[in-house]
């Protein structure tokens, strides 16, 4: 099964532990072939090959950019079907999907049983967070989808070489993937889809899908090993963006942001004129009484819909320009050319190829509702060296110093476009307190308000008490304790208008770094610190060219107390039957004194 090239590069590396899973797994899952992929470019660019030969990707009009698509039942993230395997009970403080560990192994070991049956194993090797550097964990993937590894070559770093010179060889993330049996392309047996994190062993096993978000075993899936590991050891894994906000006289700090899924994160980490570190998950270490943060990635698998020339400029160039990019569930047209909601151009009236058959515009779905051109959580998977705006520190090991924290959420109704905590303590309150309107991006029902801690709730994989009580203990022994800032992106007016325009956040980014270095005053209120009017005037003037006007401010940050009240009342109910830390509820309790 295993060519002469591919176990040279196995006995290469002088682990044991790889070569018994490898064997393992080859034995379970029945490939036809197994190959083992190192750090050539060549070898690289072979994957990419490979998964256009297949099928599983094709090229489109642009140089270098291919789509995909995944089934119509196999859109979003697949929470039901994901399971965190315990050993022994855990009494999370939230609802999430457990499974005994024995029983799930037992279970997607049986799935998995000759899964890989006339396929070909791709081996592959992968660093998490910078290479060379204290915040570097090392990967091991099994797949049989060379579109799942293209597009891990696009959002990792590499790390055969990291593997060959670790000290501690056994240390590493382990992850198996499998489409399974495909039928027009696409996954077969969604039924039998199964997502399991083994915590015991820091393995992760993801079979009968091909959406990335549940294939990618790298990306959320080791960010739910990656909490449960920095927990343990005394730093964070956190789901935030890492922007380096430039400031006056070529100041820079730099802001981490917790978003959930469709609120604005990557957006905002792509902020005209300001440069991109990351877009969704860091790592976070404290060094000399600083927080110093990592991008884990080197990549964006992001969302499409809306992304257009005027709201979010720097994205739309990179998918408009040559590079190699994944375009997934998009419509093409006769002439490979992509189009998507919110595009603001035009799709061909003889419409194109669609994730669900063929498309033209009127086409209607089952429930007589027109079927859109694009799906709303369609996505582009692109390496960071592709965009205009990529910090020069990405790569570097030794990570960047957090001056700020900005956790936002989708608000159509009370929070004010941007405030400030009054503490760190505020703040990890603000952080557990998010809430935010559900959207395409996870499978279920839009528009529902859902409390969603640290923008985190999904991937966290220990109490929530303890899991707040480590972000309390973060601060201490800091000489620079960052800011924290909350932002919202939608709020609404009464006619039911968004009253920020997309442009808007690029403003409250500059307010809050301003207040960082003490530029600004603030307005406290019963929530927080907010902006003068005379200071926002300004800074749209000098960075959008805008007027803002003194009825724009009053519509955006008036306090709405009866609003905020009744979310400051939901979240004492949230944790009313949680054993919180003491320095949490006095700041629960005193927020709530503040609104009363």
């Amino acid at each position: 099964m295993i060519d002469e090239k591919s176990a040279a590069l196995l006995k290469a590396l002088n682990n044991p532990r790889v070569e018994a899973l490898v064997d393992a797994y080859v034995q379970l899952c029945a490939p036809a072939k197994v190959v083992v992929i190192d750090d050539s470019p060549e070898a690289v660019r072979h994957i990419r090959e490979i998964a256009i030969e297949s099928g599983e990707e094709h090229p489109l009009a642009m140089k270098g950019h291919t789509y995909h698509f995944d089934g119509p039942k196999d859109q979003a993230r697949d929470k039901e079907h994901t399971r965190i395997l315990l050993s022994k009970p855990i009494d999370f403080g939230f609802q999430t999907e457990t499974l005994d560990r024995s029983e799930g192994i037992s279970e997607i070991k049986d799935l998995m049983r000759n899964i890989m049956r006339d396929k070909t194993m791709y081996v592959r090797f992968f660093c998490l967070g910078p290479t060379n550097s204290e915040f570097a964990i090392k990967a091991l993937q099994l797949t049989d989808s060379a579109y799942v590894a293209h597009s891990e070559d696009l959002l990792y770093r590499r790390g055969y070489e990291e593997f060959k010179r670790s000290s501690s060889p056994e240390d590493f993330f382990f992850f198996v993937h499998s489409a399974g049996e495909l039928e027009n392309g696409v996954v077969k047996n969604i039924d039998k889809r199964r997502i399991y994190i083994d915590l015991d062993e820091e393995s992760v096993f993801t079979i009968n899908n091909q959406y990335a978000g549940n294939s990618v075993g790298l990306k959320k899936l080791a960010f739910r090993l990656a909490i449960a590991r920095a927990h343990k050891a005394g730093w964070l894994a956190e789901h935030m963006f890492l922007l380096g906000v430039n400031g006056p006289n070529a100041r820079k700090s730099y802001f981490a942001g917790a978003f959930p899924s469709a609120c604005g994160k990557t957006s905002t980490a792509m902020i005209p004129g300001q440069n991109m570190v990351g877009d969704d998950i860091i790592y976070a270490k404290k060094r000399d009484g600083v927080i110093y943060a990592v991008n884990v990635e080197k990549g964006v698998f992001g969302i499409i819909e809306n992304v257009n020339a005027e709201d979010d400029p720097a994205i739309f160039k990179a998918l408009t320009s040559e590079g190699e990019i994944i375009f997934s569930n998009v419509l093409i047209s006769k002439d490979k050319v992509p189009y998507w909601l919110g595009s603001q151009v035009e799709p061909p009236a003889e419409g194109g190829l669609h994730y669900t058959g063929y498309w033209k515009p009127g086409d209607l779905d089952a429930n007589a509702k027109p079927i859109p051109v694009s799906h709303k959580n369609a996505r582009y998977t692109v390496g960071m060296e592709s965009l205009p705006n990529t910090d020069p520190m990405l790569h570097s090991p030794e990570g960047v110093p957090l001056s700020a924290i900005v956790y936002g959420g989708r608000d159509s109704d009370t929070s004010v476009p941007v405030l400030e905590a009054f503490s760190w303590e505020h703040g990890v309150l603000l952080g557990a307190c998010v809430e935010s309107e559900t959207t395409a991006a996870t499978l279920g029902k839009e528009g529902v308000r859902v409390h969603n801690p640290f923008a985190n709730l999904d991937f966290i994989t220990l109490p929530l008490a303890k899991y707040v009580q480590n972000h309390l203990d973060f601060a201490k022994d800091l000489h620079q304790i960052p800011k924290v800032f909350v932002t919202n992106y939608f709020l609404k007016n009464e006619a039911g208008k968004f009253t920020n325009h997309k442009l808007d956040k690029k403003i409250w980014i500059l307010w809050a770094e301003g207040r960082v270095h003490g530029d600004y005053d603030a307005i406290e209120t019963s929530v927080g610190f907010i902006p003068k009017h005379e200071d926002l005037k300004k800074l749209f003037l000098e960075h959008l060219n805008k007027d803002y006007s003194l009825k724009d401010y009053e519509t955006q940050f008036k306090i709405r107390s009866d609003k905020y009240l009744q979310k400051w009342q939901r979240m004492q109910k949230a944790f009313a039957d949680i054993a919180m830390p003491k320095a949490f509820r006095d700041e629960l309790n005193a927020q709530l004194s503040r609104l009363t």
